[in-house]
């Protein structure tokens, strides 16, 4: 299972001590907000035109009947403080080892001990406690628990397809499985701040932030490591010196080797999303007009397709055979469009919906996606952001990812602006969704099968 921000993404809040590093938002894809603008003595906040903005709506119970539940009280889950809205904190993940067993973990609070720090310490060090349990299904029992220390707030864990899962911790990503012991994985020469993968799960995309440095002739990467060679594309200005001593560097590396395919320094954060046999790009074209290509790993370019959005749009894969563009129409509207590799249009969410902070979720086999995001009581934007009393709640949708068509929707209690109150199973035949003080899980029926590609025409 991968869950991967899209439409207007904000960048993992482990970046937020570093001014100098800023996540393209048009994806951080969903729902990123602009800066709040200081309001002027006397100034008057202009009306929220109502003709533009259609608000979500909460389902006053699920529209499927959960299966069965499973309380959370008993494992030690606290509802986070009031104070941590807005802060895009990751304080707890939900997710699938298989489809008779959850991975739950969330944030313990508590004192910390904390030793002497050194004065070369880490600004960015934020030490807190996780708690992880392994839940049976559907008899709710904890076959498995531990207790990690993590050092910023970020997003921390990864999914794999295998029961396998990666957890990011400062500069190294370490290799977890149902017994929750962790084991190194991959270390890199700076803080790890992302991590993505391809939708086979051959490949990660990492972003750490790391010290400049020249590339060493003939250094070759080891596969428990990630510290390959730095290939710096981006000169300082002319007649400035080299301030910035460290920046973004990209990767794409082979999951099962950890060798290094690709490794690039950038001047922010980015979003690459990739498949088995190369990167997607989207590139400008006329008016509204956004064209869709794959840049093949071996060398090539192939035009996947078109879309249109007044906005840089967000896109990712949610399958080897299928693409999903987060795009904004021409009222102002988002919307979630549905593209074959070989350019014919599946499907397009109807306008009229306003995602704020969605998190997308994408079943290990492509055939459903969740989307979790909030629901506000007025429009967002940079004159009207969203605070912890404009929320409503946090609203769950299952999607079809060969239709479109909503297999689910349900409330998630307690609101978290970074997700984590929900996942989908390999199969993507049950869902789980955190609300009320259980996890509710929801059977669905079998999905539809996307549609035979290869003999439809591009439309």
């Amino acid at each position: 299972m991968m869950k991967w921000l899209l439409a207007f993404r904000l960048l993992p809040p482990a970046l937020a001590w570093s001014s100098c590093l800023a996540i393209a938002t048009a994806a951080g894809p969903l729902g990123a907000q602009p800066p709040a603008r200081t309001q002027a003595p006397g100034e008057k906040t202009p009306p929220v035109p109502v003709e533009h903005w259609h608000p979500q709506r909460l389902p006053e119970k699920p529209t499927v009947a959960p299966s069965f539940t499973v309380p959370i009280l008993p494992l030690g889950f606290t509802t986070p403080g009031a104070l941590y809205f807005g802060q895009r904190y990751s304080l707890a993940s939900l997710d699938f080892l298989d489809e008779n067993r959850l991975l739950f973990t969330f944030r313990v609070p508590g004192l910390i001990h904390r030793d002497h720090q050194p004065a070369e310490a880490d600004p960015a060090d934020d030490e807190h406690r996780i708690r992880a349990v392994v839940i049976a299904l559907p008899a709710g029992n904890v076959t498995a628990e531990a207790m990690w220390t993590q050092h910023d707030r970020g997003r921390y864990l990864w999914m794999l397809r295998d029961g396998h899962f990666l957890v990011r911790d400062r500069n190294a990503i370490r290799l977890g499985d149902a017994s929750l012991e962790l084991k190194p994985y991959l270390e890199f020469p700076g803080r790890v701040m992302w991590v993505e993968l391809d939708p086979a799960q051959q490949y990660l995309v990492t972003d750490s932030f790391e010290p400049k440095a020249e590339p060493k002739a003939g250094e070759v990467p080891r596969p428990a490591t990630a510290s390959a060679t730095v290939t710096t594309h981006d000169a300082d200005p002319p007649g400035k010196p080299a301030a910035s001593q460290s920046g973004m560097v990209v990767r794409i590396l082979e999951r099962s080797s950890g060798r290094v395919m690709l490794v690039s320094r950038v001047r922010s954060a980015v979003h690459l999303p990739i498949k088995s046999d190369g990167y997607l790009e989207a590139i400008r074209g006329r008016g509204a007009e956004w064209q869709l290509t794959l840049n093949s790993f071996t060398g090539g370019e192939t035009t996947l397709g078109e879309v249109e959005s007044t906005c840089s749009p967000a896109y990712d894969f949610i399958s080897e055979r299928v693409m999903l563009a987060t795009t904004c129409a021409r009222g102002g509207e988002h919307r979630l469009v549905a593209v074959a590799t070989n350019g014919r249009r599946l499907w397009e969410e109807p306008a009229g919906e306003e995602p704020v902070w969605p998190l997308i979720s994408i079943a290990a086999d492509g055939s459903r996606l969740v989307r979790e995001s909030l629901v506000v009581n007025h429009s967002v934007n940079a004159m009207a952001p969203v605070g912890p009393y404009d929320v409503k709640g946090q609203l769950v949708e299952v999607f079809d990812a060969a239709t479109g068509n909503v297999a689910l929707a349900a409330s998630a209690t307690p609101v978290l602006d970074a997700g984590g109150n929900a996942a989908i199973s390999p199969s993507g035949r049950r869902v789980a969704v955190v609300n009320d003080g259980v996890i509710q899980v929801f059977d669905l029926p079998v999905p539809p099968a996307i549609p035979d590609l290869a003999s439809q025409a591009r439309r």
